[in-house]
């Protein structure tokens, strides 16, 4: 394994990238550092714990596709291929081979691959994935900056009936937490209309805050 590694500034300067924590970007550069020679990194938690990265940071990595995981816990730096190149007497195949033949390569050569995996305490568990045959199933199109928000047209219509002045923002919402913390819902709409409710109170304490500065300046 080499002991020097690249990175791409297309990936590191990049919104997605520089829009994250540092504490999360850290973490990238730590898993980088410690790839193999194809970008497997085999102790992710190890190196969590050594420089006081959270689980919060390695889900937001995985969220944002920056690495993906395997069922067996290894892990892969999506844009490894972006970020390095040996030459072949200096290279060394991964030990992972039964995960790396799960790997496609674009041509952009970036890592793809089908099946997700999303940390969940000390283990690495499946993310429930929205597929095209779940979307089809249920007749339902995707939204949300992070593609996980399923509405159908009805209860679309309904949220922007419901919601005229701010639907899409409480749609963002949903989606950037679900991208974070790796939840998922069976029914989007019902959430959002949770959150509402939630945030129904705030709203009327700000209204009566307002009405209260007006009436103060009136008299």
């Amino acid at each position: 394994m080499a002991d020097r590694r690249a990175f791409n500034k297309k990936i590191t300067e990049s919104d997605a990238f520089l829009d994250m924590p540092l504490s999360t970007q850290c973490l990238y550069f730590h898993l980088n550092m410690n790839g193999d020679d194809d970008g497997f990194v085999n102790n992710p938690k190890r190196i969590m714990r050594t420089i006081g990265a959270s689980d919060d940071d390695l889900k937001l990595l995985i969220a944002k596709s920056f690495i993906l995981v395997f069922e067996s816990g290894v892990i892969v730096i999506k844009h490894w291929r972006m970020h390095n190149t040996l030459r072949n007497d200096r290279y060394h195949p991964t030990s992972y081979q039964e995960e790396y033949r799960q790997l496609g390569i674009k041509d952009n050569q970036s890592y793809t691959l089908e099946t997700k995996w999303q940390p969940n305490g000390n283990q690495l568990e499946t993310e429930h994935n929205i597929t095209k045959q779940n979307i089809t199933k249920h007749n339902k199109h995707i939204y949300g900056e992070y593609k996980n928000v399923l509405l159908s047209d009805e209860e679309f219509e309904k949220l922007k009936n419901e919601f005229p002045n701010d639907y899409q923002k409480r749609i963002e919402a949903v989606s950037e937490y679900c991208a974070s913390s790796g939840k998922t819902y069976k029914n989007y709409l019902a959430t959002i209309r949770k959150w509402a409710k939630k945030d129904a109170p705030k709203e009327e304490r700000k209204a009566d805050y307002y009405k209260e500065e007006w009436l103060d300046q009136k008299n």
